[in-house]
């Protein structure tokens, strides 16, 4: 049997990769990403407010959560 043809019967990446609360991270209490302050500040202008300085990660994480579904991008 090919590769190809075991990788089309392997069971999605999304079973075996569970969301964790970012409390649980063991990298949540490192400085947050470019990529986070960046989408904060984003979110932050759309919802009018202002984004906290030397957020962690898992706070960041957390502020990006309340600021998406303030402006509406959160999952519905």
């Amino acid at each position: 049997m090919s590769r190809r043809a075991d990788k089309k019967t392997a069971a999605p990446k999304s079973d075996s990769n569970p969301i964790k609360d970012p409390e649980d991270w063991t990298t949540g209490d490192e400085p947050m990403t470019g990529a986070q302050e960046s989408y904060l500040n984003t979110l932050a202008t759309e919802a009018g407010e202002e984004v906290e300085e030397d957020l962690t990660k898992a706070e960041a994480s957390k502020r990006i959560d309340e600021l998406r579904e303030k402006t509406g991008r959160g999952d519905s």
